[in-house]
């Protein structure tokens, strides 16, 4: 099957310059093209992450800040947070991107992983969003929280009730967040990204799996991590103040509701 063209994303610019972000799991793959593109954009970033050698890479690559965290310790999230928000002095935006991927048969799935999932997938967004809207909220910001869910929050998977069941409670928090911090003038909205080609997934991805996926989006392609970022980098900027609430595919037609 012949690969259509890819539309390239608009230019960055500067149109989030003197705003201070901060990306979860920034370390790689989808979270570390949203930390580029928003530096790119102007933005001063702080990642989160366990992973300590690309962490610190992207973060040096993009003359931001790096700020090893397990966001599967509640504390530990919150302590590291708050070490990166005082180091950019302040946070306009925070992007809650890391998350884990397994698959299981929903008969098979031991209550440890469904457990794991959640304590990664959806936990650490709570504790995140509770420190970032506090200090939003404490400096009169008028701040962006973008959350990372995914298709299969919305239209569920075979073998990923576990995963699906943690991103759909991501879509959910994202709403209550909208209409609780909204007074405050902070948007909440929630990217759900389709098949996209990372790092998590790809020690069993085949080449026949990418032509199959592949053929489910009307663009005849699976995602890339800018296909994402650069939806982020528009939630984050000031063309999308009022939007609040919201759960965008990001799925080539995947997933159209």
């Amino acid at each position: 099957m012949s690969t259509p063209p890819v539309t390239t994303a608009a230019t960055p610019g500067a149109r989030l310059s003197g705003k201070r972000a901060v990306v979860t799991g920034g370390a790689r793959g989808i979270g570390a093209a949203i930390a580029r593109r928003l530096a790119a954009d102007g933005a001063t970033v702080a990642l989160l992450d366990r992973l300590a050698d690309p962490g610190e890479s992207v973060a040096a690559e993009i003359d931001g800040r790096f700020v090893p965290v397990d966001l599967s310790d509640a504390q530990a999230t919150r302590d590291g947070l708050g070490e990166a928000i005082d180091g950019l002095g302040g946070i306009d935006i925070l992007v809650n991107n890391a998350g884990i991927l397994r698959f299981s048969p929903l008969l098979d799935i031991p209550v440890e992983d469904w457990d794991l999932m959640f304590a990664i997938n959806t936990r650490p967004m709570l504790v995140t969003t509770q420190v970032a809207a506090r200090r939003m909220i404490e400096d009169g910001v008028a701040g962006t929280i973008i959350n990372l869910a995914s298709m299969a929050g919305k239209a569920g998977g075979a073998g990923q009730a576990h995963y699906a069941a943690s991103k759909a409670a991501v879509i959910a928090l994202t709403r209550v967040t909208a209409l609780e911090l909204g007074c405050h003038g902070i948007t909440a909205n929630c990217l759900c990204p389709g098949y996209v080609l990372t790092e998590m997934g790809a020690d069993t991805r085949t080449a026949a799996d990418i032509e199959l996926w592949s053929s489910y989006s009307p663009l005849g392609r699976l995602g890339e991590p800018g296909d994402v970022s650069a939806v982020a980098a528009f939630l984050a900027s000031p063309d999308a103040a009022y939007l609040t609430g919201q759960a965008f595919n990001v799925t080539g037609g995947m997933v159209m509701h």
